[in-house]
């Protein structure tokens, strides 16, 4: 399982998880930080994050 962080997380949280959940990302280290939600979403979905 990988998580996909919201922007109102920090993108700091993700080298903390990484032992725990290899792959998880945050959307602004993704270039997504300004994408409307349905994007974001399908970007998870295509993606496999959880």
């Amino acid at each position: 399982m990988k998580l996909l962080l919201d922007q109102n997380l920090s993108h700091r949280l993700v080298k903390h998880l990484d032992d725990f959940l290899p792959g998880s990302s945050q959307v602004a280290l993704l270039n997504l930080g300004a994408a409307p939600d349905d994007k974001i979403w399908q970007y998870a979905k295509d993606h496999q994050f959880s």
